[in-house]
């Protein structure tokens, strides 16, 4: 049998950045990711001032600012008169070097972390490698059995396995983790339209008929997410591409000489939105980080910044007793309850945009139940400095900020 201290479960931002962070401080760590490379389309290519302060501190800030990148620094909805555009976060505003959301595709990121960490002579990832099951023995968690593309199986022995797949991780089929979920009222449609130039810039909102547009500036074109009632996917397919073009145009009324850009339903993949937590991040041997223990919805595009986070404080909370050999319960258990508030804080604001904001435009009612109370919101967020910097605050760092062990850092 093989042997490591470590198992990251996962090559994701969490992953990948947890395991370069306990590799540098002298860890042995193997990462295990199904995919044999990151070329894929990632919609969480967000890249928030937390985690740009992260690579800084790391000595990788100059290599990340030589990736090509599209960099947002406001996020505007049409919550004014008439429905005219409103800044509800300005993160130009925000002091420090990082006042800026970078838009990296995510492949670039973690090919860049992947370089770095091979550095390291304690790290090792494996492509092609999905993890089967959990390896138990006298109620704890020992490793993984896994199997790579070519059907050869295996068994990892480790003192820890941190897993990082994502809502779909393995872990969440453990009955004694208990998975609470919270109602959503949206599903979301991703797709690409060409941006040109006269068109706004950062990440804009807007409300259609029965539907909210994001889009997302990306330079040459605009990743775009059509928000749209939970289940109706197959319903509002009938109805024609070009219907829903249409309609979302008018959400975004620049993008209406664009309502021919797709060519069929094939460009439009639908995102079934969750949002859940796990009661217990953690067992004997065994912690869930990221989506893996807390699936957010796509409000306020902040699940890779608490991923990343969850990694930055496992790997200070871990370092130790990893390198002692010695994981116990309590230490696992310390890190749930270092993240536990930000994640229910964070939850709970999303919950609450969802009923006050999603629900009701998707049910073709006015936000906040009341027009005139949504144009207080937006006289509020453009006359209140306070008002207007919390949410950009927030969109950049979260509600709690992580620092690496001093053994990580370059």
């Amino acid at each position: 049998m093989e042997r490591t201290t470590c198992c990251v479960v996962g090559g994701g931002p969490a992953g990948m950045v947890l395991a370069l962070l306990l590799a540098r401080a002298g860890v042995a760590v193997t990462v295990l990711e199904k995919h044999g490379d990151f070329l894929r389309d990632f919609r969480g290519d967000t890249v928030h001032p937390s985690t740009l302060a992260l690579l800084d501190e790391l000595g990788l800030g100059e290599r990340f600012a030589r990736l090509p990148q599209r960099r947002v620094t406001s996020v505007q909805l049409p919550i004014g008169p008439a429905g005219s555009l409103t800044t509800v976060g300005n993160l130009a505003a925000l002091g420090g070097r990082f006042n800026y959301v970078a838009m990296v595709p995510q492949w670039d990121l973690l090919d860049l972390l992947v370089d770095e960490a091979r550095h390291e002579p304690s790290f090792s990832v494996r492509m092609d490698t999905e993890v089967t099951s959990f390896l138990k023995e006298r109620g704890r968690v020992t490793g993984v059995r896994y199997r790579t593309a070519d059907g050869r199986t295996g068994v990892l022995r480790a003192t820890l396995t941190v897993a990082c797949d994502g809502r779909g991780s393995l872990a969440r089929s453990l009955p004694e983790l208990g998975l609470r979920t919270f109602s959503c009222p949206m599903d979301a449609w991703w797709f690409r339209l060409p941006r040109h130039d006269g068109d706004p810039h950062g990440l804009v909102g807007g409300a259609g008929d029965r539907l909210l547009a994001a889009n997302i500036d990306r330079g040459d074109y605009w990743q775009c997410a059509a928000l749209i009632p939970k289940g109706s996917d197959a319903e509002r397919r009938a109805a024609g591409l070009e219907a829903f073009m249409v309609n979302y145009a008018s959400a975004a009324p620049w993008l209406g000489d664009r309502v021919r850009a797709l060519g069929s339903w094939d460009e439009v993949k639908l995102l079934d939105v969750r949002l859940d937590r796990l009661r217990r991040w953690h067992r004997p041997g065994l912690l869930c980080i990221g989506d893996a223990a807390h699936a957010m919805s796509p409000i306020f595009g902040i699940g890779i910044n608490l991923a990343v986070q969850d990694a930055v404080a496992t790997a200070r909370h871990l370092v130790g007793p990893l390198r002692a050999g010695a994981v116990g319960l309590r230490d696992v258990r310390a890190v749930q309850r270092r993240r536990w508030p930000t994640t229910v804080l964070t939850q709970a604001l999303q919950r609450f945009a969802h009923s006050r904001v999603v629900e009701p435009v998707l049910a073709g009612r006015p936000p906040f139940g009341d027009p005139r109370r949504a144009r207080w919101v937006a006289e509020r967020l453009t006359t209140s400095r306070w008002l207007n910097h919390a949410p950009a605050y927030f969109f950049a760092y979260g509600a709690l900020r992580e620092r690496p062990p001093a053994e990580s850092v370059r």
